[in-house]
């Protein structure tokens, strides 16, 4: 079971965020990296793990969220 509240609002925090980073036309990242970036995301929620007392999953599931959210931003936003 997956908790709704901590991946709704990290997901909403981190599209704002996402939505706000600015675009540089002199650093690009090309697919690969964002690839690399999310294992990292997945690696680092695995080592936070769960809120206290929630047990739907062994990572943090916020974390998670916000890091998708964030990329869901950008791509929106462009």
């Amino acid at each position: 079971m997956l908790y709704v509240g901590p991946s709704f609002f990290g997901f909403l925090i981190g599209f704002i965020l996402g939505t706000r980073l600015k675009e540089d036309e002199r650093v690009r990242f090309p697919i690969s990296a964002y690839i690399v970036i999310f294992i990292a995301a997945i690696l680092m929620a695995w080592q936070l793990g769960p809120f206290p007392y929630y047990k739907d999953l062994p990572l943090a599931s916020g974390f998670l969220a916000a890091f998708i959210g964030i990329i869901a931003g950008r791509i929106i936003r462009g």
